[in-house]
């Protein structure tokens, strides 16, 4: 049974088995304040078997600054109540209930993973050591203020299916030596991503074939091209090719139950989690730190007061007793007096974060893919407070604010509402990003505004990322959608909907003129180049901006203020490197190739012959010659002879061109190496993947002339045994390039002048998209199969292909959301005026391996214009060049 589509952009980071254990999970949320409700809706999205949402409490003003499923006219209500009904519309394939009562032992036993949030730490240890005896996973969130905690117990046996959920690293053989140990010497076409400590099998080796079967072998890197393997001094010796692929080994981990782990992470700091490397030793003082905020608030019965003195004093002196008994004598009391000034705080963007990697862990609890957490982490973003103090903070307001004022205060929060801002994306990140703004007030109040830019529409597949829509509004535009949305949180907001893409062709709408209005700009974008463009525009109008983007777990976020920092052009490596043609027409090797290839087939026989006609004389003459069709009959003959042009008589042109025992000039067998030499393929009515072609391109050849096709496989059949195949015969005359170089001057010796055609009556084929009933994937899926098949390369399925081929950069709402947290948290440094470069973070996380790094960024390089003017920024220079 295949995956309801709102789950497939999920499958695209981890695997269809990994998915299918996630569908038999069921998941408990404790807690739905603005974590718990983060945590539940990135768990719903990914595709579990139920959640379940439980909350004795009711909904109070300060939790509007951070649960963006609660409305004013649910004050006094029970929260989980409350919740339900929106969270149960994220994914209709997710059971969503609700419980109102105690956690019982008998409740707890119907789950396989349970997710405490801002609990009692009482609560913690008892509902822990139930969960640690009876095999469920455990996950404890927590958020005071600008400061995060997350704990996982997965029990005395996990199994980890899968480490990094990257694709198996693999590459092609040049060399093995015989020796103790063999050394294996990668094609120089680039460096093998191998690392010591790898797994791998081998395939395709002529010669020494007895690594062929030999199993996993254990390997130790020694360069960029080589690695040592075990003794091959009485293998065979090593003819030629030969691929090594990467094999992924399960790891077994063993978890501590919470009562122990709270002792140990102090003796034992591998058991800690450090995000953030320029703050020494600050993650084992917010452990006790933590402890300590549980002892004060069961004293008082509250969390300590806004910026008290008093109450931040005490809490240090707790902490010190506990440091005692542990041992611990680096405690950072600086941090423990922050925590202490804002942990009555609850901000959306700290939520955001944690609740993105509590999700993560849930995910990784589920599936067994990915490493999990072990087993503490601790984040805080405690540089966001107002580098002066400003005095006193008003108390609670009985606003919806009321959690993020008890950080900030209110002429700080008044500040928010009138910032303009502009967003540049409506997807996964923008998504987030206007949940966050919403929550915060962003350009909630007189004078403020949000303009937010996105010109596409809204499809199926979006519907698992971004949260923001449902299946009502498949076909809509993004930007207005999201913007409803969002004043559906909070009704207060201000936004503006366009949407146009930002690029020189819309400079007359967003002119000088518009960025001067601005205060900063959030840049949510899919690709590179329009990430330049972005903040090329920055640059010159001296606003900052904030930039983040993600690849399945991995993300990033980049923070640009002028003057300041580094922009975001000098920080990028750009985009993927391209195949080389030559590579793709003759000499594949990978998968990858193969797709391209069939894309390529794709557009030039459906899409660019149909729209570039008049420029494409080849094109214009094959239509409007012998081969236009006029029947059903007319459709299914081309698309045979195509088959066999491309996957039998190219190939035996090919072939007569440069035999199988063709040498180089040098000596060398010319298919060795990244190479591999092709085998024609003779059709099959009784082969599926050839049906499979046949059918495809048939129809596409049909829809572009208006011609009715079909699936019926028999009636395909029928047609294709009286279509006539001409007998190939190889041409001598014929000349095949071997590098790009030589294919550049062949194609210029070809180049002839055509006649200015026009053809109204083509219908071209869109790229392939969401669509899986449209051909278009059937044909690159099969196109590229056979095509493999021609020169020994493994196949893809259809998920395989259509994530490579239809280049999707997938996206997950767990990532998404703490990137997007993480953007919010450097905005409330841009909205106060931060000054000094260290207090901004550029962040580079990837949630499958525990990787985290926030980092300083790069201060803005100044030069030398003149003996008198000695330095400017780029960004001076910029402005004065636009001025001009």
């Amino acid at each position: 049974m295949s995956l309801p589509v709102v789950c497939k952009a999920y499958e695209y980071v981890i695997d269809h088995d990994a998915m299918r254990r996630m569908g038999k999970a069921d998941v408990l949320i404790a807690g739905m304040r603005g974590l718990g409700v983060e945590i539940a809706k990135n768990v719903i999205l990914a595709g579990v078997r139920s959640v379940t949402i439980q909350d004795e409490g009711v909904v109070q003003w300060r939790d509007l600054s951070s649960q963006f499923y609660l409305k004013e006219a649910d004050l006094g209500q029970n929260r989980a109540l409350c919740s339900e009904k929106q969270l149960s519309s994220l994914n209709v394939y997710v059971r969503v209930s609700a419980w109102t009562n105690k956690l019982d032992e008998d409740f707890l036993s119907k789950f396989q993973v349970v997710v405490l949030t801002n609990s009692p730490l009482e609560e913690q240890l008892r509902v822990g050591a139930f969960c640690h005896s009876n095999n469920i996973k455990f996950i404890v969130a927590d958020t005071r203020g600008l400061c995060g905690q997350l704990f996982c117990d997965f029990g005395e046996s996990f199994e980890v299916r899968d480490t990094n959920g990257e694709t198996p690293v693999s590459a092609m053989i040049a060399h093995i030596s015989k020796d103790n140990p063999g050394i294996v010497t990668c094609t120089d076409e680039e460096s093998h991503e191998f690392t010591d400590g790898m797994f791998v099998n081998f395939s395709e080796i002529q010669g020494m074939t007895e690594l062929n079967s030999y199993g996993p072998i254990e390997i130790k890197v020694r360069g960029s091209y080589s690695f040592s393997i075990c003794d091959t001094s009485n293998f065979s010796e090593y003819v030629k090719g030969g691929v090594v692929t990467e094999v992924k080994q399960s790891e077994i981990l063993s978890f501590k139950p919470l009562n122990v782990a709270l002792d140990e992470a102090i003796r034992d700091p591998g058991l800690v989690e450090m995000t953030d490397y320029g703050k020494t030793q600050r993650h084992l003082s917010l452990h006790l730190a933590f402890q300590a905020l549980h002892r004060f608030t069961q004293k008082y019965s509250r969390a300590p007061h806004p910026r008290s003195q008093a109450d931040a004093e005490e809490l240090v002196a707790i902490t010190k007793e506990l440091c005692k008994d542990a041992k611990f004598d680096e405690l950072d009391e600086d941090a423990v007096r922050q925590l202490s000034l804002v942990a009555s705080g609850d901000l959306a963007p700290v939520s955001a974060f944690i609740g993105g990697l509590a999700a993560q862990e849930v995910v990784k609890a589920c599936s067994g893919k990915f490493t999990p957490l072990r087993q503490w982490l601790y984040f805080d973003a405690l540089e966001c407070l107002p580098q002066e103090n400003d005095g006193v903070l008003s108390e609670d307001r009985d606003s919806r604010y009321d959690g993020q004022i008890s950080v900030f205060g209110s002429a700080f929060q008044d500040k928010l509402k009138k910032q303009n801002y502009f967003l540049v994306g409506a997807g996964a990140i923008g998504c987030e990003l206007l949940k966050n703004f919403a929550l915060i007030g962003l350009g909630a109040g007189e004078g403020g505004n949000i303009t937010v830019t996105d010109m596409d529409s809204i499809e199926r597949s979006n519907l698992n990322r971004q949260f923001l829509f449902h299946s009502k509004d498949i076909g809509r535009l993004k930007s207005e959608v999201a913007a409803e949305s969002v004043k559906e949180m909070n009704p207060y907001m201000n936004i503006t909907a366009h949407q146009n893409r930002v690029c020189p062709e819309t400079e007359e709408v967003y002119t000088h003129s518009f960025y001067s209005n601005l205060d900063g700009v959030a840049a949510a974008l899919d690709n590179v180049d329009a990430r330049v463009y972005l903040d090329q525009c920055c640059v010159r109008n001296k606003k900052p901006m904030l930039e983040g983007g993600t690849l399945g777990s991995k993300g990033h976020t980049l923070v640009v203020v002028p003057h300041l920092t580094e922009s975001y052009g000098p920080s990028t490596s750009g985009g993927q490197k391209a195949i080389p043609i030559c590579t793709l027409k003759n000499f594949p090797h990978r998968i990858e190739h193969t797709l391209q290839w069939a894309r390529d087939q794709f557009e030039g026989l459906f899409k660019q012959t149909a729209e570039n006609a008049v420029e494409i004389l080849e094109g214009v003459c094959r239509i409007l010659g012998e081969e236009w069709p006029q029947n059903w009959a007319d459709c299914v003959s081309w698309a045979r002879r195509q088959w066999e042009t491309l996957y039998n008589n190219q190939i035996k042109q090919l072939l007569h061109c440069f035999p199988r025992d063709q040498v180089t000039s040098s000596g060398l067998p010319f298919w060795m190496g990244a190479k591999r030499c092709p085998d024609p393929l003779t059709f099959d009515t009784n082969n599926t993947t050839h049906m499979d072609f046949i059918v495809a391109a048939a129809n596409l050849y049909g829809q572009i002339y208006g011609i009715t096709g079909s699936r019926n496989r028999a009636d395909i059949q029928s047609i294709l045994q009286g279509v006539k195949v001409p007998e190939f015969t190889p041409k001598s005359s014929v000349k095949i390039a071997v590098t790009d170089q030589e294919l550049k001057e062949e194609n210029e010796e070809r180049k002839e002048e055509g006649e200015n055609l026009l053809l109204d009556s083509l219908c071209s084929a869109a790229v392939p998209g969401d669509d899986d009933s449209n051909f278009h994937m059937d044909y690159i899926v099969a196109t590229s199969n056979l095509r493999a098949e021609n020169y020994n390369i493994p196949t893809a399925d259809r998920h395989k292909s259509k994530l490579i081929a239809g280049r999707i950069i997938p996206a997950i709402a767990t990532t998404t959301a703490a990137i997007a947290g993480l953007m919010c948290l450097e905005l409330y440094k841009l909205v106060q005026g931060h000054q000094k470069i260290t207090s901004y973070r550029n962040a580079y996380i990837n949630l499958a391996t525990q990787y985290f790094v926030l980092s300083q960024p790069c201060v803005a390089p100044t030069y030398t214009v003149s003996d008198e003017a000695t330095h400017l920024s780029p960004s001076n220079m910029l402005l004065a060049e636009g001025d001009e």
